[in-house]
């Protein structure tokens, strides 16, 4: 679901920039990603985001895409001519990434899967397209924040298949996820990063570190 007018204003401004250069130092303080490699940014807006990721986590190349193809435009206005060099725009959908099993050692999200109807679908397409042991930064918001009774007037989102923290607990765990680190707070929503499993869901090492491991 594309933003409407009143998000725009929000993920667009100086404060969430600041924001997410928090957000990913915190990231970066918690998972090491290989050298030159390959990643992958769903929702990037204006492209603030990916150039945070490009200068705090220097990869091979970086693949920045979102649903509405006037935001794309902007990001090639936003970043400089040498941030462009390993950053590639495209226009996707979160729920059919047009890429490859297994093509990206890492995936960024930061505040997008409470946009998406189908959002336990899109976590697949992202396990589908990281490799195994491979990482899932993830930022996201709970109703309570954005559909309480101010916001709900003012900002557009689905209504229906919301999660709250249990019910992205039992997704992640369903789409083989495991928790690296987290924090969360309960009525505004979750920091997290998240690794995939090294082996098949169901397969014996995965339910041995499932029961090691809780999700957060």
């Amino acid at each position: 679901m594309k933003l409407n007018w009143a998000e725009l204003l929000v993920v667009n401004n100086p404060s969430r920039v600041f924001q997410q250069k928090l957000e990913i130092g915190w990231m970066k303080r918690h998972a090491k990603l290989p050298p030159g490699g390959y990643c992958l940014e769903i929702g990037c807006g204006r492209g603030a985001g990916a150039a945070i990721v490009e200068s705090q986590f220097s990869p091979g190349f970086l693949c920045a895409m979102d649903l509405d193809p006037s935001m794309i435009r902007r990001a090639f206005g936003y970043l400089d001519p040498g941030e462009l060099q390993n950053i590639s725009f495209c226009v996707a959908d979160a729920f059919n990434l047009p890429h490859a099993d297994g093509a990206f050692d890492a995936v960024f999200g930061f505040g997008v899967l409470h946009h998406i109807p189908d959002w336990q679908g899109a976590l697949d397409e992202i396990g589908r397209v990281l490799k195994p042991g491979g990482i899932y930064f993830l930022e996201e918001l709970y109703p309570s924040l954005y559909q309480n009774f101010i916001t709900r007037h003012i900002l557009l989102h689905p209504t229906e298949n919301r999660f709250d923290g249990r019910e992205l607990r039992e997704a992640l765990y369903k789409a083989d996820f495991s928790v690296q680190a987290a924090l969360e707070l309960k009525l505004a929503g979750i920091l997290a990063v998240l690794k995939k499993a090294d082996v098949p869901s169901g397969h014996p090492k995965t339910m041995q570190r499932r029961a090691n491991h809780p999700l957060f």
